[in-house]
């Protein structure tokens, strides 16, 4: 992928540092709008973003991007898509059928990727490859392996990566997961989780024409090659191919905040095992700190989780925390706190500020790409114990299931030509 025109962005500002270091003089005229102002960051100030798919998390997103971000160009497989959103959202953004064009064209400083779960990985390495720090929605991945990669490419490059787990960035949430990390609930007894369904395997479905501008060949990416249909394309998130059902959709965020309750954001379970079969059957999990996690709940919090402590029992779900006893918890987070996330769609402007403030300061932001790849990859060995139907035991560290060539096949899929991962980052 040719990234010629960030690498000569780069280069300019090499040299314009060493224009001013021998004294060469430079117009001193700035424009009334390169300049800061009550309410508007200057020029210099701006982080220019473009936006890699256009559905309606990506629009959410747009939307809710706050200063001193600016959405500068986007991008979709499906043109038509893209027409709606700059009528929708009353824009004149440049408009991008491939992301690499827009990547090589525009003069980016980051990127939001909200494509379908199987087309997100790719574009992110990319971008990261580009010198381009990176929001990238969840789930973040579509199998574990290509996570590994990802998080790699993003420490390669030294980007700065938020995951869209937005809940790492709610007050009450991070207070709730410290509450129960720092041992303020006693000693763990279990965890109980929404036993979110998984995906289906393909079904053979009736044909139909490719909508007009609809590059069905770029949409399908990495997965296998099959004839359109709209129930493929507008209905991926329950196929295997493309996604891992509700266990990687709203499991994403449960799971993120058993992890980070249990202080284990760059780690994860010992072993897996089914406790009912099928494709959405129960399951149960176990830490090396010896708690389980039993995904078993019919209705619960599908945010988040109950943590059954010796001395408290408590319910984190999205922007939200109850406990019992009820009184628990003397020195609450100020309801106010939560208002900020309140309002139509799911809020996640303050996410993006996370990010964004860290893209100035070079830090790590709250939902790092390491923590996103490590709360889905639960997502992942949950589907794959499913799948198996049998005990699996998972090493952490090496990111494998130890001597089980089963299970281990699962870690990848084969990828269509021209969609591979990078041989070299």
């Amino acid at each position: 992928m040719a990234v010629s025109a960030n690498k000569n962005r780069r280069d300019f500002l090499k040299q314009g540092s060493s224009l001013a270091a021998v004294g060469i003089s430079v117009p001193y005229f700035v424009p009334s709008t390169a300049l800061a102002a009550p309410g508007r960051s200057g020029a210099n100030d701006r982080i220019n973003i473009g936006v890699i798919g256009t559905g309606s998390r990506a629009r959410m997103l747009m939307n809710q991007t706050p200063d001193p971000g600016r959405i500068v160009a986007i991008c979709d497989c499906y043109h038509q898509r893209m027409v709606e959103t700059v009528q929708q959202l009353k824009t004149d953004w440049p408009m991008y059928d491939d992301y690499r064009q827009m990547i090589d064209k525009e003069n980016l400083d980051a990127v939001i990727v909200g494509t379908p779960d199987h087309g997100r990985v790719l574009p992110c390495i990319h971008a990261c490859q580009a010198g381009l720090d990176v929001y990238a929605e969840k789930p973040l991945t579509l199998t574990i392996s290509e996570g590994r990669v990802l998080v790699n490419a993003a420490r390669k490059y030294e980007r700065v990566f938020q995951v869209g787990s937005q809940q790492r960035t709610m007050e009450m949430n991070r207070f709730a997961c410290e509450l129960v990390r720092s041992g303020g609930i006693g000693k763990l007894k279990v965890v109980k989780a929404v036993c979110y369904t998984g995906p289906k395997r393909y079904e053979g479905l009736a044909e139909a024409p490719v909508p007009e501008g609809d590059n069905w060949d770029a949409w399908q990416s990495q997965a296998e090659e099959r004839a359109f249909s709209p129930h493929l394309q507008f209905g991926w998130m329950q196929w295997r191919s493309y996604s891992g059902g509700e266990m990687t959709n709203w499991g994403a965020h449960g799971v993120d905040q058993i992890q980070c309750a249990l202080g284990m954001s760059q780690s994860g379970p010992v072993e897996i095992w089914p406790t009912s079969p099928g494709p959405n059957g129960k399951l149960r999990m176990r830490y090396a700190n010896d708690v389980e996690v039993h995904f078993e709940l019919e209705k619960g919090p599908l945010g988040g989780c109950i943590v059954v402590g010796e001395d408290c029992k408590i319910e984190i779900n999205r922007n939200k925390f109850t406990t019992n006893p009820k009184d628990f918890v003397k020195d609450p987070p100020n309801p106010a706190e939560a208002l900020e996330w309140e309002g139509p769609g799911w809020i996640a402007k303050p996410h993006i500020k996370n990010w964004l403030d860290c893209i100035k300061t070079r830090e790590k932001p709250n939902a790092d790409v390491e923590i996103g790849h490590r709360s889905i990859s639960v997502c992942h060995l949950a589907n794959i114990a499913r799948e198996i139907g049998r005990k699996l035991k998972w090493d952490p560290e090496t990111e494998t299931f130890p001597g089980d060539e089963e299970a281990n096949a699962y870690l990848s899929r084969p990828r269509r030509k021209g969609y591979e991962l990078p041989e070299l980052l």
